[in-house]
């Protein structure tokens, strides 16, 4: 296990990155013309960066990028 002291700054800067991405793999995965190979891919990756998340975001924030087992990780 690893730590790291950082401040608040750049906790927030950190969490709106992951957000970011996040969102961005979340726009990807709804595009029709990506392959289904590189969709698993990006849903790992989500996975991972959703881990991040989830220690530097209030259960509110978390709530919204949760991944859902049923709608596989879409937004609308």
């Amino acid at each position: 296990m690893l730590g790291m002291i950082i401040s608040c700054k750049e906790e927030q800067e950190i969490r709106y990155l992951i957000k970011r991405e996040m969102d961005e793999i979340l726009f990807d995965l709804n595009d029709h013309r990506v392959d289904h190979s590189a969709k698993k891919a990006m849903e790992e990756r989500y996975t991972v960066l959703f881990t991040l998340f989830k220690r530097l975001a209030s259960p509110k924030e978390c709530l919204y990028y949760m991944p859902s087992k049923r709608k596989k990780l879409k937004r609308g």
